[in-house]
């Protein structure tokens, strides 16, 4: 997958011939450097001891086995399945500006279309200029609907548009953007709860997934929005953008167990089918 270079290159488990507290010194060093954080670090290291311990492991092999063990667990939290069990169901898409939000949810309509489901995109982000422009070419590329208005229009009267159009239209799912805001949390939980009214109104008993879009690259700053975005908004899942060769993406294990969110997609790159459900068992197989 190639995200840990820094780790493939420290090599902890080749550089040591005995797994003693060097070994755990240098371990904890490593996981830090790959943005996991010093809580969930220490958390890690602390809990792999432990199994060593009682396992009464000494060959590297089962030590490494045994960390890709520990982190994989830490990773599995939630459902990482999208919950679109209701016709129409609806995800929100919700992070700051930057992130990938946009091409995300082009990404995930194509994905979803080609899985048969007709798919309704719903341009919420009415404050960012060209943001409702840039998600109309996503939605031509993916070959499927969107609901707009005009820039500065209330982002709850284009939900209302939208959900209607997906009631018309028997759509299965409805992909609404959200403008990406964070400087004022008041005003972002304020918006986002009217659009939940909207939905909660017209839809009720829907299932609607809030997905967080961050990008790996941001390291412990992504942490720090996950955990106010969830305090104004209520995720249900992560996804994780720009998670290509350079990215440090030990950030995941920590978001992951910091928040219990479970990680539901990566975003490996540009292209439309870049976006690849979320496997942390192949996750741990490349940071180990």
């Amino acid at each position: 997958m190639g995200f840990f270079d820094k780790i493939k290159k420290l090599n902890i488990f080749a550089g040591f011939s005995a797994i003693d507290d060097d070994f755990y010194d240098e371990l904890e060093e490593t996981l830090i450097l790959s943005d996991m954080g010093m809580d969930t670090t220490l958390k890690a290291v602390e809990e792999l001891k432990s199994r060593v311990k009682s396992e009464k492991l000494k060959d590297k092999e089962e030590v490494r086995n045994c960390l890709r063990r520990v982190l994989q667990d830490m990773l599995t939290v939630g459902d990482q399945g999208l919950d679109l069990s209701t016709r129409p169901s609806v995800i929100l898409f919700i992070g700051v500006n930057g992130v990938g939000k946009t091409t995300t949810i082009g990404k995930l309509a194509a994905t979803l279309k080609a899985q048969g489901k007709k798919v309704l995109l719903c341009a919420g982000d009415t404050f960012r200029a060209a943001a409702a422009d840039q998600l109309t070419i996503w939605s031509q590329r993916a070959g499927v609907e969107i609901v707009k208005q005009h820039e500065g229009a209330d982002p709850a009267s284009v939900v209302f548009d939208a959900v209607s159009a997906a009631k018309a239209r028997n759509s299965d799912v409805i992909l609404v953007d959200t403008a990406g805001r964070l400087h004022n949390k008041q005003n972002l939980m304020n918006e986002l709860n009217k659009i939940s009214r909207i939905i909660d109104r017209e839809l009720p008993g829907c299932a609607k997934e809030t997905l967080l879009v961050l990008d790996a690259t941001t390291g412990q700053n992504g942490l720090i929005q996950a955990k106010q975005f969830q305090e104004a908004a209520g995720v249900t899942g992560i996804v994780l953008t720009k998670l290509d060769g350079t990215a440090k993406g030990g950030i995941t294990v920590a978001i992951a167990d910091t928040l219990q969110i479970p990680v539901k997609y990566v975003g490996l790159g540009e292209g439309i089918e870049d976006l690849r459900p979320f496997d942390a068992e192949g996750f741990t197989e490349a940071l180990v």
